[in-house]
């Protein structure tokens, strides 16, 4: 009878710790993400910084920005005025429960557009009763 034959597997072998080492230093570098910052605590709950801009987004699309209300489209230029002359462009946003995601996001790129620099998201969940 003939030889056996065995296939080689060493240079498979190498070939797949090349392909770990490059995964492994590739890996890293692709990786994407958000930074985010955590607010700091106070000692009294529901106290906030004076200046601070809290935008809600109702779901009859009505925008109010403490407490002040505007419609949908007119917000940027109200925005725009008010961080024209801010030194911390930071607002935060806050959105119904029942408000499409795709007005938040809306919502969150007018806000940029205006000029803000840091925005946060207000992971409150309320519904108003009509």
């Amino acid at each position: 009878m003939g030889k056996a034959a065995e296939p080689n597997v060493v240079p498979l072998c190498d070939v797949l710790l090349v392909l770990l080492i490059i995964f492994m230093v590739i890996t890293p570098m692709v990786q994407k993400g958000i930074d985010v910052k955590l607010p700091e605590t106070t000692s009294e709950p529901g106290a906030a910084p004076p200046g601070l801009l809290v935008m809600t987004l109702h779901k009859n699309m009505k925008v109010d920005v403490n407490k002040i209300e505007f419609e949908f489209d007119k917000v940027f230029d109200w925005l725009r005025q008010q961080y024209s002359t801010r030194q911390d462009k930071t607002i935060f946003i806050r959105a119904e429960a029942r408000v499409p995601y795709s007005k938040v996001i809306e919502l969150i790129d007018i806000a940029r557009g205006a000029g803000v620099e840091v925005l946060g998201i207000i992971p409150e969940y309320f519904e108003e009763e009509n």
